[in-house]
């Protein structure tokens, strides 16, 4: 793939941080409808080869940065994000888009309005040119789609981006503007925020409000910085009366992440309790990440993980028989145009047991208790986000297995059934110049002193290498 020189890095408007966009309108270096064309520019180059879009709309987007552009110069931006570039997952409503959540199965019907999380964008004056791809009911961690075309990673475009925000994962580390939002029920912004080299937030349950809610699920930044992802809560971390479990009003200090790792008490988590095997490539970065904290003044100490066989496979249990509750719904004809993996996995739900049904739901409060104890002794746990660096495109999951579907999602989905907040920050790379995520996971409702230690990770880490640019033609 084409390196960038050090020029065009310095002066590529599409690979500017939301935080530097903002500055420069500010400044009139230059003009929203210039970032959005240096943008659609980018995307052009890489899209045939990411398809990481759903619903581009780049003449909407060219009237809005237009707006924008006009808003800057007569100095009077409306909000936070006036004139950033954003997309914004499939299955989160934008008024007038169809939300078919990845599957050739869900009718397409138009959104009547924004979702809470997008309508505050739009609110902030972001600018949404496009959504992003995800896999069937975003039950894969995948790029695989019975709807949307095989979604690629930049880095490699052999690899899977995870999912499922898997566009949204793809689209952020390829350059399509600095922030892209995603939602996460067991690991769907910080999987390929890991394996795509981003930072990727999980905010508490119920910072973000959302429309439809659910048990653990969350909306969520994926973007470069750390500083976006704060940007990009200060946006939509409000209040929704759609979201019944929506956290109250607080004056959250988002641009406070000034934070000193010194005394922190910090939990190495490098066993999870089961699932997929900790390559070795992943804890050396896992472990190294540790030991820069530990110079830095923390106070690290290898924790045993939380998660054990019978809650991941109660999980498993619970989900089956509740993607099975929205498949038999379906006519046979619409059945026939699920994933095959998918309906494979739901299918198997109608075989459990009412009593095996709850009891795999109540794992939520089984994880929920073990988290809460472990957090009585520690202030912030790192872990690995995932345990393997990467596998195939073309592949479901890092299993490949609907009947072992889970098995990588050990580090991740603990911290959805117990409402902390969980960030995924790039730890380095591989041998081959992969990335490798690096999980921090906090108390509940301590969203800014998460975004604070993964902030001073950056700092501890120090320089990462150039962005993917799009195969030279």
């Amino acid at each position: 793939m084409h390196k960038k020189s050090v020029e065009e890095a310095v002066t590529s408007l599409h690979d500017l941080s939301a935080v530097d966009l903002i500055a420069g309108y500010r400044a009139k270096q230059f003009s929203p409808s210039e970032v959005l064309e240096d943008v659609l520019a980018h995307v052009a180059a890489w899209e045939p080869h990411l398809k990481a879009l759903y619903a581009f709309d780049p003449d909407a987007a060219r009237e809005a940065a237009k707006a924008s552009t006009a808003r800057w110069t007569g100095g009077e931006p409306s909000g936070a994000l006036d004139g950033v570039p954003v997309t914004v997952k499939d299955n989160i409503a934008t008024k007038g888009v169809p939300v078919p959540l990845g599957a050739a199965s869900v009718k397409l019907v138009p959104a009547e309005k924004d979702a809470p999380p997008a309508a505050r964008l739009r609110e902030a004056g972001a600018i949404i040119f496009a959504k992003t791809t995800m896999p069937d009911y975003g039950m894969l961690s995948s790029g695989l789609s019975s709807f949307h075309a095989l979604a690629r990673n930049p880095w490699d475009l052999t690899k899977n981006p995870g999912g499922s925000s898997a566009g949204a994962g793809a689209a952020a580390a390829a350059g399509y503007g600095p922030l892209h939002l995603g939602t996460d029920i067991g690991g769907s912004v910080r999987l390929p925020a890991g394996w795509c080299g981003l930072v990727g937030l999980k905010p508490s349950f119920g910072r973000v409000p959302i429309d439809p809610t659910y048990v653990g699920r969350v909306a969520g930044p994926m973007t470069r910085t750390v500083d976006d992802c704060a940007l990009m809560m200060s946006a939509i971390a409000k209040p929704d009366r759609r979201d019944g479990m929506s956290l109250p009003a607080e004056p959250l200090n988002w641009k406070g992440l000034e934070k000193s790792p010194r005394k922190l008490r910090i939990g190495l988590m490098l066993d999870p309790g089961c699932g997929l095997p900790l390559e070795k490539p992943v804890r050396e970065v896992a472990v190294k990440a540790a030991k820069a904290f530990e110079s830095a003044g923390a106070i690290v100490t290898e924790v045993d993980g939380i998660l054990t066989r019978e809650m991941l496979d109660g999980l498993d249990n619970f989900w089956r028989a509740r993607m099975w509750d929205d498949l038999s719904k379906l006519t046979p004809a619409e059945q026939a145009k699920v994933l095959p993996y998918i309906f494979k996995w739901g299918e198997s739900g109608a075989k459990l047991s009412g009593v095996e049904v709850i009891r795999g739901f109540n794992q939520t409060m089984a994880i929920r208790a073990t988290a809460a104890k472990l957090f009585c002794e520690l202030d912030y746990v790192m872990s690995p986000t995932a345990p393997n660096v990467n596998y195939p495109a073309e592949w479901a999951s890092p299993t490949n297995d609907p009947m072992k579907p889970f098995e990588h999602i050990a580090y991740t989905v603990p911290w959805n059934m117990s409402e902390n907040p969980a960030i995924s920050v790039n730890g380095g790379f591989d041998a081959k110049g992969f990335p490798i995520g690096v999980q921090i996971v906090g108390r509940r409702f301590d969203d800014i002193g998460v975004l604070g230690v993964a902030k001073a990770f950056e700092g501890l880490r120090g320089p990462q290498r150039p962005w993917p640019e799009p195969p030279a033609t």
